[in-house]
């Protein structure tokens, strides 16, 4: 089983490789890169693909607020956990409405952060205590129902417009050679990438595009004129 990728986003370098750190020492969590603000955590993850990514709320040039918004329209597979030091409501709510899938406070123990990666990689919500209780106490039921769901499903049901159809250039790349009948194996080697980074590519491509498989993608996408056909 191929471990879980990990982008870090803080604007300290020192907490950063604290993190990276800690997280090494378990065999089933692999950090595979860092960023310092959100616009070079979106180029990161664009470029990584990373299944998870721990992000600190306050950053320079683009908060981590912000780059929940600008990561999601482009990777919607990806789950995006705050890892802050700020309890404040409005942080917290803001957040969650945006898309995070969970909220953590930086004085947590080790073996709770890693427990809440691997949950938040299951499609877990992971949510510090005292946070929790925040949101069970604020909330009306009302409001909890509209709270985005966990997991894949919760970016089909914001139906946002602006993303269908906007694939990268690198899932075109991906789109077109399942479309010729290549495994994921061999699309890796193909692209000289990781199979798993292939496997999030689908994943992202089935999200932006609202399909249910990779057929009916490939399908839509030659009817879109993106692909060249493969009879």
């Amino acid at each position: 089983m191929e471990p879980i990728r990990i982008l870090l986003v803080d604007d300290h370098v020192l907490v950063r490789k604290g993190i990276a750190s800690l997280l090494a020492t378990q065999d089933d969590l692999e950090v595979v890169g860092e960023a310092g603000d959100g616009f070079e955590a979106l180029e990161r993850a664009e470029e990584l693909m990373p299944d998870v990514i721990l992000m600190d709320i306050s950053m320079p040039r683009c908060d981590g607020l912000t780059a929940i918004d600008l990561i999601k329209r482009e990777m919607p597979y990806v789950k995006i956990v705050m890892l802050t030091y700020s309890d404040d409501d409005e942080n917290l709510f803001e957040a969650i409405k945006r898309g995070a899938q969970g909220y953590l406070l930086k004085d947590l123990q080790p073996e709770v952060l890693f427990e809440s990666i691997r949950g938040a990689a299951r499609g877990e919500a992971p949510i510090s205590g005292a946070m929790a209780a925040k949101l069970l106490r604020e909330l009306s039921p009302r409001e909890r129902a509209e709270l985005p769901a966990a997991g894949p499903e919760e970016e089909r049901l914001s139906e946002r417009p602006s993303r269908k159809g906007l694939l990268t250039r690198r899932e075109k790349e991906v789109l077109q050679l399942v479309a010729e009948g290549l495994s994921n194996r061999d699309i890796a080697e193909r692209l000289r990438i990781a199979e798993n980074t292939v496997k999030n590519h689908l994943r992202n491509i089935l999200e932006k595009l609202h399909m249910q498989n990779r057929a009916q993608a490939v399908a839509y996408a030659i009817r879109q004129g993106w692909l060249e056909s493969t009879r």
